[in-house]
């Protein structure tokens, strides 16, 4: 992994200490700290800029994350020896997200640092208010909404552009719990995205009032709701094949084990 970096401010050391299991309104603070701070990244091998620059890596529990400290001060307590790269959140966060890794803060220090992993990275590389805060528990939808769902079908059907549709339920971990419809198209062309926010338009009507409901596309590779649904639920309608929907078991996609 290679990066580069411009300087920013914000109080990531000060929220760090606030984080502990379960505090998610504290790791919510953190990520917002984050995504305006600036952290000082570990090079593995080069000097910042260069095009051999390497970031140093280490995996946690089978995910890789790439280590940093949080100020200069962290930086001469981990003693490492080698170049480093002062980055913004921002940015380092849209340059590890694509690749799937997270970013660990501070592993020297007592009891090991804070991890923050890739799904977490890209919300605050595509904006933290935008998608929902994990680790998200998901699971097929427990609710009955017959009328919806035979509306979304009977729209969709009539909506060439749409191959399938799944669905899920979203349990983020701050915030309301909300129904995600999962849209498998056959392009993306902005006349088949024209076509296919149409259909959700006309299809809303038969939602029961105060239910939230979101979608999202099954072609995004790094949407942990899309790969969930991808790899969990079939889909409830089918334009080449009608099947339902099987009961997957709630998960947390893309997220280490919680700790015990």
């Amino acid at each position: 992994m290679s990066g580069s970096g411009a300087a920013a401010t914000g109080g990531v050391e000060e929220l760090l200490g606030r984080v502990t299991p379960g505090r998610y309104d504290a790791y919510e603070a953190l990520l917002h700290a984050l995504a305006a701070g600036r952290l000082w990244m570990l090079l593995w091998q080069g000097r910042p800029g260069a095009s051999d620059a390497q970031y140093g890596n280490m995996e946690v529990d089978g995910h890789g994350y790439a280590p940093c400290a949080t100020s200069e001060r962290e930086l001469a307590a981990s003693g490492w020896d080698r170049a480093h790269e002062v980055v913004t959140g921002a940015d380092i966060a849209r340059a590890l997200y694509a690749e799937r890794w997270g970013l660990w803060l501070n592993p020297h220090a007592p009891g090991g640092g804070l991890g923050v992993p890739w799904p977490d990275l890209r919300r605050i590389a595509t904006g933290l208010d935008r998608m929902p805060a994990g680790p998200l528990r998901l699971s097929e939808p427990a609710i009955q909404l017959p009328q919806f769902y035979a509306l979304l079908a009977q729209n969709a059907h009539r909506t060439p552009a749409v191959r399938s549709l799944r669905r899920a339920w979203v349990q983020p971990a701050v915030g309301t719990p909300y129904l995600v419809i999962g849209l498998d198209l056959y392009d993306a062309a902005r006349p088949s995205v024209d076509a296919v926010r149409a259909l959700m338009g006309q299809s809303v009507a038969a939602v029961p009032d105060g239910l939230p409901v979101s979608t999202v596309a099954m072609s995004d590779g790094y949407d942990p709701v899309a790969l969930w649904m991808r790899a969990n639920a079939r889909p409830f309608y089918d334009r080449e094949a009608h099947v339902t929907a099987p009961v997957p078991q709630p998960g947390g996609y893309g997220y280490p084990p919680r700790a015990h």
